[in-house]
């Protein structure tokens, strides 16, 4: 990964600061429920307080597409933010103009601003340069530390890095080191897990993967494609069988590559996808023909402790079954916690990303016990595709 600098590299005592988050956090009736991107971002704000700097913060929320909506308003995050960061933290009715300059002229160093909504401005999505300068002409220095919105070329992901003096934050720093750790530079030998519901969704994924790991776990919706095409019958199982030519394509190409599949050998069946249903456990090549799989079976989960005990880096992204309802998560959780118990051993460097995978590893009780999880999903799965991501470009110009 080319180099970029970090906030360690940055002066800046008496300095604006103009720092892009990822505010988009979930809310009720104007109440943040799940403050985790908040608590995430934190760190960028108490190290720039504690150094003297303005603390401006910008970030979007939801898609109210260039029009001022009341309930998009970043309003109720500055109270959430203020309450993790442990002082006050002043708000603007905009992010350009009278309103945010009045805010930030008033700042004194080691004071925060939180900004309205940037998608109130068509500007702010079309990368707009007017919208930039006027951005721009807030701040002295700029921060990203929205990896999770670095995917986009933004006027406060991508255009601002090129106008103003660009630096990383604490979070966009430890992700991208990371991820580097994590495909990059690995400890080998690497395996990646990847899970979901469909192949089609991960094609990119998966090509991307077979030329850099060694081991290829697939689970979830995904690998019943991938035994299909082997000519396992799976039942009424979620399988797109018309990419079983592709799958075959993928599995050639990984053996060219000396990169190993694993897919289950046994699973977890029902007759139907609902809580408490009635579980069996089969081999692989005996589903029968009225029921679907759900999970991988023990023998599955088993065979890919044995193979993760084997390897040096992981990278994890979507689950084994069908994890959001009982008993189809054992699958999962026992891949978890095993990947878990080998990262807390010092013997494996883990790394996951992804919504699924987030909720998966917390419903497991481990994502705290991975060596890094991401909360970024489309950046995360793009990063994961190969793609150059717009927002972490222009930090290494």
């Amino acid at each position: 990964m080319a180099a970029f600098k970090t906030l360690d590299q940055a002066d800046v005592a008496g300095k604006r600061v103009l720092v892009r988050a990822d505010l988009n956090v979930p809310t009720k009736d104007g109440v943040v429920t799940d403050a985790t991107r908040i608590e995430r971002f934190a760190p960028t704000v108490k190290d720039l307080i504690a150094r003297g700097a303005k603390v401006i913060v910008i970030s979007h929320f939801e898609r109210p597409k260039g029009r001022r909506v009341p309930e998009m308003s970043l309003k109720p995050i500055a109270p959430a933010l203020a309450k993790i960061i442990g002082q006050p933290v002043a708000f603007a009715d905009d992010c350009i103009g009278p309103d945010a300059a009045a805010v930030v002229n008033k700042l004194n160093n080691g004071d925060v601003a939180l900004l309205e909504n940037l998608r109130f401005h068509k500007g702010e999505e079309d990368n707009d340069p007017a919208f930039v300068k006027e951005l721009a002409a807030l701040g002295d220095i700029y921060v990203n530390d929205a990896f999770s919105a670095a995917h986009r070329a933004h006027a406060s992901t991508e255009g601002l890095a090129h106008v103003l003096p660009a630096y990383a934050g604490r979070q966009m720093q430890a992700e991208l080191e990371a991820l580097s750790a994590a495909l990059e530079n690995p400890k080998k030998p690497v395996a990646a897990l990847v899970g979901g519901a469909k192949v089609s969704s991960k094609l990119d994924v998966l090509n991307h993967l077979i030329d850099r790991v060694d081991l290829l776990i697939i689970g979830g919706g995904m690998a019943n494609a991938f035994l299909f095409a082997q000519g396992v019958e799976v039942g009424k199982s979620l399988c797109e069988r018309d990419l079983a030519d592709t799958a075959r394509a993928i599995m050639a190409k990984a053996k060219a590559k000396g990169c190993e599949i694993l897919l289950p050998v046994d699973a977890t069946v029902a007759d139907a996808f609902k809580e408490g249903a009635a579980a069996t456990t089969v081999k692989i090549d005996a589903v029968p023909a009225d029921k679907m799989i759900l999970d991988i079976g023990p023998e599955s989960a088993k065979r890919l402790e044995e193979k993760l005990d084997g390897c040096k880096t992981l990278l994890w992204n979507g689950p084994m079954g069908a994890f959001e309802v009982k008993p189809f998560d054992k699958g999962t959780v026992q891949a978890a916690q095993a990947a878990a118990r080998l990262t807390q051993a010092g013997k494996l460097i883990s790394v996951a990303g992804g919504g699924d995978t987030v909720a998966a590893l917390n419903a497991a009780g481990v994502a705290d016990k991975f060596t890094y999880v991401s909360t970024a999903g489309g950046a995360f799965l793009e990063w994961l595709e190969g793609k150059a991501l717009p927002g972490v470009a222009a930090l290494q110009k």
